[in-house]
């Protein structure tokens, strides 16, 4: 914040910020907007100018949701509180019984007053708030520890960055849930269908997987909402009553939930219910049941939790959804990744409120698990997922003439040989060609970890890709500037910049090149080793499954992915045509240096608990040594390094004979090496 900005300008941008989160708030929040789309980027425009211009930027300007750099991980957040989960109730009895122990423990035979609301079937989030501001969101965890996802939280709109009003605590812990409406889920879905990606199960699954990306621009772009219902740990406030914080909580500009009600006595109570569960159909976002909870604090209080769950709330559980349908076709469906997913074409079939016609399937170990062929009778269960599952197959109505459908041997997409391998339920196409798959390989082709072509991110992807300039790795390095002028987001210099970048990755590592290809099961680390083990790209041509096992660390699942990428024709002749385009890969991983020089040649370790320095550090300092850094401690596990506190790693090592040190003995096994004096 600069201290040069002058006084008009710092009331410029308050009174900007102020204004543009108001309108946000009615927007977003209220569903009430009092100025139009055009007139609220206008102003927008103008704070950016002037924050741009001033380097003046206020903690809570809504130019600060979206635009932090990707995180390499989530640190760990202790909640002050415990955020527990709730007992269910399946049956109006069981809600009386509820009732029944809540008056016993509290020694009444009065009414209990209680709120009831609808369960958002979403994930469970905790914003703290500093002062007023936003200083952290963490996820639900295991009750007791989160994980940190306050810059993709800071990117959902109604989430208010600063408190609004005048009655603020000092501290305060604001429990909710980050949903996805029905609509916009469903949108979701079909872009993913176009562009070959696995669906999301349902809303939730979206949610959980958007609010852990740890790119909050990816966030950003799934239209995340917010709900606002419980208290975590309070200072400089108090509040006598759900009901009274649930009010002082829209006052305060958080969103809460729709259709939220208060109801003296059990029978109210599942009157309410029945009303919010005819009303079910009708509302945008996806609920599974009811949530009741004693209003006042202070009974809260005095009847407790059990282990893991308050007796003074329970959630109220909707019976499933179920219909009976026949399945007119069993699909496969091509991913990024080249899995072949099953789904079936249903005669359409109502189920609470929404038109069912088709379902995914799983895998193909679920098809002949369950016995699902092609003009079988199935029940379909809709039990608050949006995208319905099969619960079985109505043997009773066969006829003899359904149809058994067989794991695919050539890709629908593509026609390329299909690879399952042994142990796996998954049938994947292993061709640089298939259009279902292409795009997203393409993007992990020019990734930062890939080929770092810096410009080339998934907007301009799917630009170019749309344009019909890109369907290859190829064609990457076929452009030319002048394709790229006259595109959306193109001007001279971003297209000059572009082709500059592409230029520069022709002279990239074969680690690097081999990561980037997106061959099944080959991370950044299995990269190096088919490095460090042959010295050209050419080389891997039509390898032999067992050479490469003969690799230390590497396992068959890598060597006969490895072997049947290098022994695809259509792979190959790409491979040649990219170098005749001017790829041109280094190698200075191979010769593998001598076992003498590598302390930790072939050796894996894990790390478990608080280490002097940073996991990632560690982490760097055992692979330039020659070892391999694992998460998961397993009977291949040469060491795990113990640190303070360390968590369930430490029994398994123990159990499985696995060797204990600590970091200092890391040091000391590497007393020869230099590298450590590099890094630390």
């Amino acid at each position: 914040m600069s201290e040069k900005t002058p006084e008009h300008i710092r009331k410029e941008i308050a009174g900007l910020v102020k204004e543009l989160n108001d309108h946000s708030y009615r927007y977003h929040v209220l569903d009430s907007p009092v100025i139009s789309d055009a007139e609220y980027d206008r102003h927008y425009r103008r704070l950016r100018e002037l924050e741009e211009h001033y380097g003046h930027i206020l903690p809570d300007s809504p130019t600060q949701r979206v635009g932090a750099a990707p995180s390499e991980k989530f640190e760990k957040v202790k909640h002050t509180e415990p955020m527990l989960s709730l007992d269910n109730a399946f049956s109006h009895d069981e809600l009386k019984e509820f009732d029944k122990k809540v008056r016993k423990i509290l020694n009444t035979n009065d009414d209990i007053e209680y709120t009831v609301e609808p369960k958002y079937d979403g994930l469970a989030m905790e914003l703290t708030y500093r002062n007023g501001l936003l200083m952290k969101a963490s996820t639900r965890g295991d009750g007791y520890e989160g994980e940190d996802v306050t810059r993709n939280i800071r990117t959902i709109r109604e989430v208010p960055l600063r408190i609004a009003g005048t009655s603020i605590p000092d501290e305060i812990d604001i429990r909710g849930e980050v949903y996805m409406d029905i609509d916009e889920f469903e949108a979701l879905n079909r872009q993913r269908a176009d562009r070959g990606e696995p669906l999301f199960a349902n809303p939730r699954n979206a949610s959980a997987g958007a609010v852990r990306q740890l790119d909050p621009a990816i966030t950003a772009s799934r239209r995340l909402h917010l709900a606002c219902y419980g208290l975590g740990s309070v200072k400089g406030a108090r509040f006598t009553c759900q009901s009274d914080f649930m009010a002082w909580l829209s006052r305060s500009h958080f969103p809460i939930p729709d259709g939220m009600t208060m109801a003296k006595g059990i029978e109210k109570v599942i009157d309410e219910i029945r009303r919010l569960e005819k009303e079910r159909g009708a509302l945008p976002f996806e609920t599974d049941g009811a949530v009741i909870k004693v209003n006042d604090f202070a009974l809260q209080q005095k009847l407790g939790v059990k282990t893991r769950e308050p007796r003074w709330a329970i959630a109220y559980k909707y019976p499933a959804h179920q219909g009976t349908t026949v399945v007119r076709d069993i699909l496969g469906s091509v991913g990024r990744t080249g899995v072949i997913t099953p789904f079936a074409v249903f005669e359409p079939v109502r189920i609470g409120g929404v038109t069912v016609s088709r379902s995914t399937l799983h895998n193909w170990d679920e098809i002949e698990r369950k016995d699902i062929r092609i003009g079988d009778t199935v029940v379909v269960e809709r039990a608050g997922d949006v995208i319905p599952h099969v619960v079985m197959v109505v043997t009773e109505k066969r006829t003899g003439r359904e149809r058994m459908v067989p794991v695919p041997v050539e890709c629908p997409a593509c026609g390329s040989q299909v690879v399952r391998e042994e142990g796996e339920v998954a049938a994947r196409c292993v061709s640089l060609h298939c259009p279902a798959q292409l795009q997203e390989k393409i993007i992990h082709f020019a990734s930062r970890g890939g080929m770092d072509i810096e410009g080339l991110g998934e907007k301009n992807v799917g630009l170019l890709y749309e344009k019909g300039f890109i369907r290859h790795f190829e064609d990457i390095y076929r452009l030319r500037k002048e394709d790229l002028l006259g595109l959306p987001r193109f001007a001279e210099k971003s297209a000059a910049n572009l082709i500059t970048a592409i230029e520069k990755s022709k002279h990239a590592t074969l680690a690097r090149f081999l990561f980037a290809a997106g061959i099944l099961h080959v991370g950044e680390y299995a990269a190096k080793l088919l490095a460090r083990n042959f010295r050209r790209l050419e080389d891997l041509y039509h390898v032999k499954k067992e050479e490469v096992l003969g690799i230390r660390q590497v396992g068959e699942k890598i060597a006969a992915s490895v072997s049947a990428f290098f022994s695809d024709r259509k792979n190959l002749e790409l491979l040649d045509s990219m170098k005749k385009l001017g790829l041109d890969l280094s190698n200075p991983d191979f010769p593998r240096e001598k076992k003498s020089s590598l302390p930790l040649e072939g050796m894996t370790f894990v790390i478990t608990g608080t280490l002097p320095r940073m996991r990632i550090e560690v982490e760097t300092l055992i692979e330039s040594q020659g070892g391999h850094a694992a998460s998961a401690v397993s009977a291949s596990t040469d060491y795990l390094i113990a640190g303070e506190d360390a968590g369930s790693k430490l029994e398994k090592a123990k159990k499985l004979g696995v060797k204990i040190i600590s970091f200092d003995a890391l040091i000391k096994m590497m007393e020869k090496s230099s590298a450590q004096q590099r890094l630390f």
